[in-house]
């Protein structure tokens, strides 16, 4: 994969993470908190559906972003996917571990379920078809020295080079007596 989409990559998933950072680890102004939640989807019957897709999403762009920075270009999809989710699976249970000490947070698996979520969501919808057209993708035409001349390709550079430039084979031996 090319370098400046590497970069980009990178560039794309330390904005994110530093953005999801920032609202996960604020305080909440509250005057009182549930207690944590360690069975998982436990909290959907008090969640409302706005937050549930917002858990969804805090963390979905990871699954785009994440195979982005790593930069293989034709890595197979079932590694990819797990690698990713599985990176995200940290990811989001370290981020629920520093957010349960901040005030106002509690402890909640179903944070980091849906987190994982929307990263293997959006890793199958999005990475494979990506890839593909990148992959796909042909090399533009150089352009021509002068105006209006159609440039001239390499293979037909050295076809016109190459017989002059090759070194004379061997002659071979004579037989003996002629």
């Amino acid at each position: 994969m090319h370098r400046s989409l590497r970069s980009a990559g990178l560039a794309g998933l330390a904005c994110h993470l530093a953005l999801v950072l920032w609202l996960v680890l604020r305080p909440l102004p509250v005057a009182w908190v549930y207690d944590a939640n360690l069975t998982p989807f436990a909290s959907l019957r008090s969640s409302s559906a706005w937050q549930v897709f917002g858990e969804f999403l805090l963390l979905a762009p990871l699954g785009v972003l994440l195979p982005l920075a790593g930069g293989r270009l034709r890595a197979p999809w079932l590694p990819s996917f797990l690698r990713t989710t599985g990176v995200s699976a940290l990811l989001a249970t370290g981020l629920e571990f520093l957010s349960s000490w901040t005030p106002g947070h509690v402890l909640n698996v179903d944070h980091i379920l849906f987190a994982v979520i929307g990263v293997g969501g959006a890793h199958l919808a999005l990475v494979p078809g990506l890839r593909h057209l990148l992959r796909e993708r042909r090399p533009r035409a150089p352009r021509a020295a002068v105006p209006g001349v159609p440039p001239v390709s390499a293979v037909a550079r050295v076809a016109a080079v190459a017989p002059a430039a090759r070194p004379r084979a061997y002659a071979e031996p004579t037989p003996p007596g002629r």
